[in-house]
């Protein structure tokens, strides 16, 4: 229960920072607007995108938890495909070096 108090008081953070920033744009759109006699469109997109990104980050999922088994399997096969690849790599690098010492002998 103190995770999902904690992922909560993130949230509302984040929210108040989104807010803060945005209502500095919004302080900043009152010149640009009157000197650009744009209207409404300015503010109005500005606060119809911080609310979207309120509501899509108030909404969101909880994340999943990094010790779960299932994480641990993926991150076990990611390090085995890793080995794997530098292997696969290292044992080309040794025939190209091959190949470049047969031609450096022969030319």
């Amino acid at each position: 229960m103190a995770s999902n108090q904690q992922e909560t008081k993130v949230k509302i953070t984040v929210t108040i920072v989104i807010w803060s920033f945005a209502t500095g744009m919004l302080a900043i759109c009152i010149p640009i607007v009157a000197i650009t006699h744009s209207g409404v469109i300015l503010p109005l997109t500005l606060i119809l995108a911080v609310s979207g990104i309120t509501c899509t980050l108030l909404s969101s999922p909880r994340p999943p938890i990094e010790n779960s088994p299932k994480s641990t399997s993926n991150l076990q096969d990611l390090e085995a495909r890793i080995v794997n690849l530098e292997a696969i790599c290292s044992s080309n690098e040794f025939e190209i070096k091959k190949k470049f010492q047969q031609l450096d002998s022969e030319g």
